[in-house]
């Protein structure tokens, strides 16, 4: 007796189509574009995790340097004092308190 697999393809069909949600189109509707989409959209995730970091980075600096500048400091020499004093604050942390501290704010 040969084995129809209706039941499983109709199963992995729906996985695909239940992904796509949101998408229009052909990527939505036919299975074959639908698993090409997904295959970009998830390269698209992976590489888009990694430049979230770097791009975060680049804000956070940007804001420290920021407040340094408004007092009278550069970056570099900011987070070199910070260094040479042994104070291990992260550049998230302290952008947070440039946003947010009174001080730097009345610039």
């Amino acid at each position: 007796m040969r084995i129809k697999r209706g039941v499983a393809s109709h199963a992995k069909h729906k996985k695909v189509m239940a992904q796509t949600k949101g998408m229009i189109k052909a990527r939505r509707s036919s299975i074959k574009k639908a698993k090409e989409a997904l295959l970009k959209k998830w390269s698209y995730q992976y590489r888009d995790r990694r430049n979230m970091k770097r791009d975060f980075r680049a804000l956070w600096i940007t804001r420290v340097g920021n407040a340094a500048t408004a007092s009278g400091m550069s970056y570099s020499r900011f987070m070199g004092a910070l260094k040479v004093n042994n104070i291990e604050v992260d550049r998230k942390i302290l952008a947070e308190l440039a946003v947010n501290n009174q001080r730097f704010s009345n610039r």
